[in-house]
């Protein structure tokens, strides 16, 4: 039992495991042990690159980052898309004379969008891979972008009668629920294109920057578009949208190839079940397999043979083939059956929880902030979420200063052995931030008589940092521990995510007038911090508190179920029972 996480007698490996270092001291620059591929720092590189120059583990460290970087742009513009309408609402209540729970499902239909467009995506990602999906959800962003801008009309309140204003808020309705399949791309797919690209120990501070481009971008936009409706008109926050996804588009289709990539089981050392590491030491390279056995062979260095270009035919096109005999139906069915899987469930309600109630905190800045004692206007309502992007900001950086450091420090202490587990410890201050933020969000808000803007906005600002760090625990855990099935798994948490912010659009302003700011919110929070409890039940507590330092030495006794479930449900494949693997 290493750091708590209890052992597994029923499997020789289980997935998610992975050695990270050597485990007979070697230091780098010494010999390798058997066929091992390492890092320059003499660590195992988890999972194992293949010989084919295709396989992104090969391409150089600056494309991959090239890739990423283009990905984490596009992301903030596409972010920005759900709270577009944040600090539009009493503009757009009285445009359209709708209620403030019709222009709140003007985000609603929006989410509603990403979680249907989501399920269709993961079964053509796992098919013909990601790409194609990238380039169709910047254009459908363009194209949808435009129609926002024109549901407008372009004319002044006065000039805009009722029957027309039904046509258009209906328009606007369509433009928003189109722009969520636009945006659906991206939230369900990279961070597992992250997955794709990086070993094991790089992933965690760029899992925290993709992480902080889809959630971070987005709380920045209704600071800009608070402006922007005063200055130039609402209409025109969906236009500049359009603009800017028009500019990302030629990166695009340049500069981001496929990097979806089918490998040898045996190279993919986190997720075998049939083979132990020592096992796989001593194996020969694919490369080696090919030469005769009088043959002399050398081994693979480990940074991988040439790559090919950055430039090619075969970069360019919208696919390379399929990645999966399985039918598209089957494909289109398989994300449903993992919500009863204990480990994608968790990521589920630890990233998926704190964005639905980072929803409902942007309908009650919409409704206290408008009226007595504050009465701000839509441009002052969006510099309320100044505090929201700095949490996130704060977030992305802690995330991302323990997310690999931490890893390789509890790797070492758990004799060169990493358990995906490991990655829960974000789940710590998670609770700390982000519960805290919603306990005093829901004090502060229900007394701004009293309180005033700034200690609202404080603490919206922690329960996104906490958000922020629930997302990169959850994104990583999902692609360390469960990462052939990972694209399922990004896919559930975005339809859990989106489907219960769409049903938080339809009650949270009844919840906040029948109950009160006060009592809703004291809810809410208790069933947060319930939430990252759960946490207990795929790795221990105490284990974590172990992690820390703060108990010398664990119970035998002491149930740590993480690896105990992934063994599991490796040997009771899900999938596989229903016949959709």
């Amino acid at each position: 039992m290493g750091l708590g996480v209890l052992d597994d007698k029923k499997l020789p490996h289980v997935p998610g495991t992975a050695t990270l270092e050597d485990l007979d001291g070697l230091h780098a620059g010494a010999p390798r042990h058997g066929h091992v591929k390492h890092s320059k720092d003499g660590i195992i590189l988890v999972p194992q690159p293949s010989d084919d120059p295709r396989d992104p583990l090969n391409w150089p460290l600056w494309r991959r980052d090239l890739i990423t970087g283009i990905l984490c742009l596009l992301s903030v513009i596409a972010s920005t898309l759900s709270p577009l309408l944040a600090a539009n609402t009493l503009t757009l209540t009285l445009y359209f004379e709708k209620s403030f729970t019709d222009i709140a499902l003007l985000t609603g239909y929006h989410l509603l969008g990403v979680g249907v467009a989501g399920f269709i995506f993961v079964a053509s990602a796992r098919v013909w891979g990601k790409r194609h999906l990238y380039l169709i959800g910047t254009i459908v962003i363009i194209v949808s972008s435009a129609w926002g801008g024109a549901s407008g009309d372009g004319h002044t309140l006065e000039l805009v009668g009722v029957e027309r204003r039904k046509r258009l808020y209906k328009s606007l309705l369509a433009a928003r629920f189109f722009q969520g399949i636009g945006l659906a791309p991206f939230e369900a797919l990279v961070n597992a294109s992250v997955g794709d690209l990086y070993f094991v120990h790089e992933r965690g501070t760029r899992m925290a920057l993709s992480s902080l481009s889809l959630f971070g971008g987005a709380f920045f936009t209704p600071v800009i578009v608070g402006k922007l409706t005063s200055t130039l008109g609402w209409q025109w926050s969906f236009y500049l949208l359009a603009i800017f996804a028009a500019a990302m588009l030629p990166l695009v289709i340049l500069f981001v190839p496929e990097t979806t990539y089918t490998r040898d089981d045996r190279l993919n050392t986190d997720t075998t079940t049939t083979r132990s590491n020592a096992e796989y030491f001593n194996k020969p390279t694919d490369h080696e397999l090919q030469h005769s056995p009088g043959t002399t062979t050398h081994p693979v260095q480990p940074n991988g043979p040439a790559t090919t270009k950055l430039l090619s035919r075969e970069t360019l096109l919208p696919f390379n083939g399929r990645h999966t005999h399985d039918s598209f139906l089957k494909l289109l069915l398989r994300p449903f059956p993992l919500f009863f899987h204990p480990g994608i469930l968790w990521a589920c309600l630890i990233q998926g929880t704190l964005i639905g109630w980072t929803v409902l905190i942007g309908i009650v800045l919409a409704a206290i902030m408008l009226g007595p004692p504050l009465f701000f206007n839509e441009v002052q309502t969006g510099y309320m979420y100044t505090g929201a992007f700095v949490g996130a900001l704060l977030g992305f950086v802690l995330a991302g200063l323990l997310s690999d450091s931490s890893v390789k420090w509890l790797t070492k202490r758990n004799g060169g052995v990493y358990e995906p587990e490991f990655r829960m410890l974000l789940v710590i201050p998670q609770l700390i931030f982000g519960c805290a933020g919603l306990y005093g969000f829901g004090i502060t808000a229900n007394d701004t008589w009293r309180y005033g803007w700034f200690w609202p906005d404080f603490f919206f600002g922690l329960e996104v940092m906490g958000m922020v760090l629930g997302a990169v625990a959850s994104a990583l855990y999902i692609v360390d521990a469960h990462r052939d099935i990972a694209v399922e798994g990004f896919t559930c948490l975005l339809v859990f995510k989106n489907v219960f912010s769409f049903g938080l659009t339809f009650s949270g302003y009844n919840w906040l007038v029948q109950a009160g700011i006060r009592p809703v919110f004291m809810a809410i929070s208790s069933v947060q911090v319930v939430v990252c409890c759960t946490t207990v039940l795929m790795c221990e507590f105490h284990a974590l508190l172990s992690v820390l330092d703060l108990m010398v030495k664990l119970t035998d006794g002491a149930d740590v179920f993480g690896k105990k479930n992934r063994s599991f449900f490796a040997r009771h494949d899900i999938l596989k029972m229903l016949n959709l693997r």
